[in-house]
């Protein structure tokens, strides 16, 4: 059973890639990767510069520069492509930057952007994902779409200046500055309207939010767009999720740090994209550090577009609820995800690998592949997988998803409640499919809790120096 299993993780694995079925169903999974990441390529701009101070911007962190980087982001793109230079100073944008095609947006060592947290500075409402839920709202911070070759570089700061006295209240947790009688997203007309449109399947024109409707934007949202390059800026107090590729195609996102302790602050959450690549990052963040989705309950269903061929390497997380994670919005499925020589450590970092999901997402969440990663100290589970996530949601109907193929070898870890934490659904619907190998987990205080998990296998798997058997 297991090596029939194992021959259709590699076959599916390869969906996509240059290696041929024949070819891979022969070789160690983890060399398909190899195949995906000749697919991911950053795009390449014009040696030309516009830069921003020429348009009229000026660097005293008080005067409305966002004029002078949209002229610069106009020219740049007529004239076929470019860096929209931001050279070192404090620069205020009243509102959001709008990318366009074949334009790289460079922030350079020594600049610093802060963003206005007047809800009114963005809209016009765009075109966007909420939660996974297809929707008009509030523009990121910085937007983009159906452009081509679009990039945010350079080793400056973008700041969203987002904090307990904006955008965070409205996330309705008192935590973060929420009371009783300040709107929020938990109001009867925000999130709960928009879960509601897409129980029925509301056309977009009905989906309509912003003012009124409190729902966060994210910070960076390329939407639909293709060869996306996010590389080695520091990203800070976003209002939400921090950097959400939605639908796009061929994404890289390299060397950025991201510190952002606010509600649903995920660090890196591509959706429904395929071929993406993240290495060399650092986050810090008041939810998943990374988080791979691909929308949520009926849109996910409907789009049907998984996130797939994603590789994760060579990053550091600290403070989120997880690691690497796969959902919770996730009904498009997943597949072929791999993540390798990473570092996570923190009293506050809930989860090293988490899955995540439950009984009204559906999909198929399948060819997961961990290596090579060092555990400091988590909270609760160095590997966690729940089937029985929150539901917010209509459940009269169930879509009870899939999990199967799960892949972790060499990681270990010093501290946590659990090593292994994994709840399928129930006997008709486990996980399935569970190996690990080469894995060290010690100062574990509850030891391992499985739970409906069929085809498990373990070879080399130590929990408190001592040896586990399936």
């Amino acid at each position: 059973m297991r090596t029939t299993l194992w021959a259709i993780a590699l076959l599916t694995l390869t969906m996509g890639c240059k290696q041929a079925p024949k070819e891979a169903a022969e070789a160690d999974p983890w060399a398909a990767m190899t195949g995906i990441l000749a697919n991911i390529q950053p795009p390449v701009f014009p040696d030309k510069d516009f830069v921003i101070t020429d348009f009229g911007a000026v660097a005293d962190g008080a005067t409305d520069c966002l004029p002078a980087i949209r002229q610069a982001i106009e020219k740049c793109n007529v004239e076929g492509g470019g860096r929209v230079v931001i050279p070192a100073g404090e620069y205020l944008a009243n509102g959001p930057i709008h990318l366009k095609s074949n334009v790289n947006l460079h922030v350079s060592e020594g600049a610093t952007v802060r963003f206005s947290v007047n809800p009114k500075d963005y809209l016009p409402v765009v075109h966007t994902r909420w939660e996974g839920v297809e929707c008009m709202n509030y523009s990121a911070l910085i937007y983009a779409y159906e452009q081509e070759n679009i990039g945010i570089t350079g080793k400056g700061t973008l700041d969203g200046q987002a904090d307990n006295t904006n955008w965070w209240p409205w996330s309705g947790g008192r935590g973060y500055g929420w009371s009783e009688g300040v709107p929020s997203q938990k109001d009867s007309l925000c999130r709960p309207r928009l879960y509601a449109l897409n129980q029925a399947e509301a056309p977009l024109e009905e989906r309509v939010f912003g003012e009124g409707g409190y729902l966060r934007p994210n910070f960076i949202q390329p939407y639909r767009c293709k060869n996306v390059l996010i590389q080695g800026v520091t990203v800070k107090n976003s209002p939400m999720w921090v950097t959400h590729p939605a639908l796009c195609e061929n994404v890289t996102v390299d060397g950025i740090t991201v510190i952002s302790h606010g509600p649903n602050s995920d660090g890196c959450d591509p959706e429904s994209c395929k071929n993406v690549l993240i290495k060399n990052c650092f986050f810090d963040t008041g939810d998943d550090c990374i988080a791979l989705k691909s929308g949520r309950n009926q849109d996910g269903r409907r789009f049907n577009a998984p996130i797939e061929n994603v590789i994760v390497r060579d990053c550091e997380m600290k403070d989120g609820h997880g690691g690497v994670v796969i959902g919770s919005e996730v009904s498009g499925g997943a597949r072929n995800i791999f993540a390798e020589n990473c570092n996570m450590d923190s009293p506050n970092l809930e989860r090293a690998i988490r899955v995540k999901t439950n009984k009204t997402r559906g999909g198929v969440i399948e060819n997961l592949f961990f290596r090579n990663i060092t555990v400091g100290e988590v909270k609760e589970a160095v590997v966690r997988v729940n089937m029985h996530y929150s539901v917010f949601s209509d459940t009269t109907v169930l879509y009870i998803p899939t999990i199967r193929n799960i892949y972790v070898e060499n990681v270990t870890s010093k501290k946590s409640k659990y090593g292994l934490l994994v709840d399928g659904y129930d006997a008709e619907h486990p996980v399935s499919g569970l190996h690990l190998k080469n894995c060290r987990f010690d100062g574990v205080e509850k030891g391992n809790s499985v739970k409906f998990a069929v085809d498990q296998a373990y070879s080399g798997l130590y929990v408190n120096g001592e040896v586990v058997v399936e």
